[in-house]
């Protein structure tokens, strides 16, 4: 079972070494890590700009930190959690906090899903005239693969470099020991599937 595993551990836990850039992107969330770890590469002076990105998951319909719909938070939090109204208002926070510039910071918040990030990154990225040779791509250690291709996907002449950030204690060489992990990595796999047949068909009848 090792070989199937690493198989698709190699697939889906994308990671590079940093390299310096034009943007660090910041697919949208409600969690800090990935933004945190934005703010340290940008400390570092790896990118000039970042670009979180976000409104609310579409399918919750508006903005829910991670772990509020389980109760897991503290009453003494409800004022500050509700002060968020998108994804981007978040993570601006969290940026702002681990001493990004605000003029440093691009603003996306109209995204409901992964793919808008990437269609609606590239939409303020062109209205800024901001080009973008290199990009750096901070996410999920477990969303690393589909959203390195939704971003790839629309920006076909960009080098990523994709510096994820573990979360829920989620990684290459553990997945296989929980349920959530198999879950949540196998369903990762199931999408780049399901999600960029799509993608690709539209392209295909683009060319026909």
């Amino acid at each position: 079972m090792e070989k199937f595993y690493d198989a698709i551990s190699d697939f889906i836990f994308v990671e590079d070494t940093p390299q310096k850039a034009d943007v660090i992107f910041v697919p949208g969330g409600n969690y800090p890590d990935a933004a945190v770890h934005a703010a340290a590469l940008y400390r570092q002076g790896f990118a000039p700009y970042i670009l979180p990105s976000g409104k609310y998951s579409i399918s919750v319909g508006k903005f829910v930190l991670a772990g509020e719909a389980k109760n897991t938070e503290k009453p003494a939090d409800t004022k500050k959690r509700n002060s968020y109204e998108t994804e981007f208002d978040y993570l601006h926070d969290i940026l702002v906090k681990n001493g990004v510039n605000e003029a440093a910071i691009l603003r996306e918040n109209q995204a409901t899903f992964t793919y808008q990030n990437a269609i609606f990154s590239r939409q303020v990225l062109e209205t800024a005239g901001i080009p973008v040779k290199r990009a750096i791509l901070c996410c999920q250690a477990f969303h690393a693969r589909r959203a390195l291709l939704y971003y790839q996907e629309q920006f076909p002449e960009t080098e990523f470099v994709v510096c994820p950030v573990v979360t829920r204690g989620i990684d290459r060489d553990t997945w296989m020991k929980t349920g959530e992990g198999i879950d949540t990595v196998l369903g990762e796999v199931e999408r780049c599937g399901s999600q960029f047949h799509e993608i690709l068909r539209e392209h295909w009848m683009d060319r026909v």
